[in-house]
């Protein structure tokens, strides 16, 4: 694998890791964008989280976009963009065929991911949303300025696959996934939901492999969504 960094055209100092399989076939493509709050990305939903998909024969990339002091929904946004638009560009070189090439966000970064499948000429084929903030209930928190993204979601909405937990109160149930959902069935956008008994916020995937890196917090139910989400993925999305 080759792992390498780019800077992107954009002013707060935003870039594109690239963790490129090296194949004799083009393969689908994940962009993945951590949570953190607008803090410091995480390596439990980034780096790890690209890795795994690298597993299962995906060329993924983490979008890092600013956070601390450079935060900025908008800016965030601008750089999910320039990523898309620069995987799409180099797609021969990068090996990825961009007819599978879809978006996985958590928490924040689930917002943005959610926002970012939901444009009109959005790049992304279908989009994953871990534990998502939906509404701007959080902003104040965050220190930034968002959107209500289920009011953004239209009949061109890509498949989207979501999952989180019922313990969670960051991003309650009724006022996040189950809003994002109604919003999607009201369009007619396939999807499919798995709201856990177990687990709670901000755990990625759940097993030992983030754990490490997540003060040991784990959930052995709650990990299933990854093979969840890959079963959905070749039955829905893959040619």
């Amino acid at each position: 694998m080759d792992i390498k960094n780019i800077t992107l055209d954009q002013a707060k100092g935003s870039s594109l890791d690239i963790y490129q399989s090296n194949t004799d076939v083009k393969l689908p493509g994940i962009v993945v964008i951590g949570g953190g709050s607008y803090k410091k990305l995480k390596e439990r939903d980034t780096e790890r989280v690209a890795i795994t998909f690298a597993t299962q024969a995906f060329q993924a990339y983490v979008v890092n976009y600013p956070v601390e002091e450079k935060k900025n929904y908008a800016d965030a946004k601008a750089a999910i963009e320039q990523s898309f638009d620069y995987i799409v560009k180099h797609a021969d070189d990068l090996q990825v065929d961009t007819t599978e090439l879809g978006i996985i966000g958590f928490s924040a970064g689930g917002q943005l991911a959610a926002d970012y499948g939901n444009e009109k000429d959005t790049k992304a084929k279908f989009v994953m949303l871990g534990y998502p903030v939906i509404k701007p209930t959080l902003d104040e928190k965050m220190g930034i300025k968002s959107l209500d993204v289920s009011k953004t979601v239209t009949p061109n909405t890509p498949p989207t696959f979501m999952w989180g937990s019922i313990n969670d109160g960051l991003t309650p149930f009724l006022d996040h996934v189950h809003v994002y959902a109604e919003a999607l069935a009201k369009n007619q956008v396939p999807f499919e939901v798995h709201e856990f008994g177990t687990g709670n916020h901000g755990i990625a995937l759940a097993n030992k492999w983030t754990a490490i890196v997540n003060r040991d917090r784990s959930d052995k139910h709650m990990a299933r969504w990854f093979e969840l989400g890959m079963e959905w993925f070749n039955e829905v999305v893959a040619k």
